[in-house]
């Protein structure tokens, strides 16, 4: 079983097995037909594609960010179009290290822990010389069975509640230098900066799992891991926080969905600008 990160060695020795299920997660925010062409021109031979936006996104329910989480039915009805039952492997990667994890998100939200992150991505598997297939594959429906684990989230009348709020996004967001994708730049007002980039190597690889139970040490103090809060753009590279945290051993923290494309619309919200204070 794999419930956090899978290598390419062990995704390879599995093609075959009729119990996983592979999910392209491929996106580009700039762009959102290009992951599915790129997953059209090479994926990984089975793998069946799910669009970020529009399977993993869904409308305005619980919040009001760019990426809005789902409804548990819209859930159920990808899963089960995906092909995912009760004693599903699911192996999600994409082509950026940050998408696949909020399918992982997702799906343990719902219920199925039986999910893993390809190590690396498509771009790992890519370099390793491995085969891949063009076009499109599918699978046949399953009964996705699930429910949404409310203690996973946090909505934005929460957000000033909790005991550690931490960012995902890069510096320049954070600190107000840049307003990415959205109309107001900033960070939630007591909020630290810790950006998912950080967990990743130049190969978009997990660093290394002591070092980094060192720096979340440092970075959670006396706060216990499941009662920190995360958040990012969209709710989306936060995942890739979260996944991280349960590959090390830690409990991870909570998601705030909104994040800051939620936040950064209400002029009465406390914003900051600059280091955390």
């Amino acid at each position: 079983m794999f419930k956090t990160i899978i290598s390419t060695t062990d995704l390879a020795a599995n093609l075959d097995n009729p119990n996983w299920i592979i999910v392209d997660a491929s996106y580009e925010l700039a762009d959102k037909a290009a992951g599915y062409a790129m997953y059209q021109a090479g994926h990984i031979p089975g793998a069946v594609y799910a669009h970020p936006f529009d399977d993993l996104s869904g409308p305005p329910l619980t919040d009001q960010g760019r990426h809005p989480l789902p409804s548990p039915e819209k859930l159920i009805s990808v899963f089960s179009r995906l092909g995912i039952s009760e004693q599903t492997q699911v192996v999600v990667y994409d082509n950026r290290g940050i998408t696949a994890a909020r399918l992982w998100w997702l799906l343990n939200y719902m219920g199925h822990d039986l999910v893993a992150v390809l190590d690396g991505g498509i771009d790992a598997w890519k370099s390793e010389g491995r085969n891949t297939f063009s076009g499109d594959e599918t699978n046949e429906s399953a009964n996705f069975t699930g429910t949404p684990n409310r203690k996973m989230l946090v909505v934005r009348d929460e957000v000033m509640d909790q005991r550690l709020l931490v960012d995902s996004r890069n510096s320049a967001r954070f600190l107000g230098d840049s307003s990415g994708a959205d109309a107001n730049a900033g960070h939630i007002k007591g909020a630290v900066n810790r950006p998912h980039s950080q967990n990743k190597d130049e190969n978009l690889k997990l660093r290394d799992p002591e070092i980094l139970r060192q720096e979340f040490a440092q970075l959670l103090g006396e706060v216990p891991s499941d009662e920190a809060t995360f958040y990012c753009g969209s709710g989306v590279s936060a995942c890739q926080t979260l996944l991280t945290m349960a590959h090390i051993g830690l409990k991870p923290g909570k998601l705030y969905v909104g994040s800051w494309s939620e936040w950064s619309q209400f002029d009465e919200l406390p914003k900051e600008n600059g280091p955390a204070r």
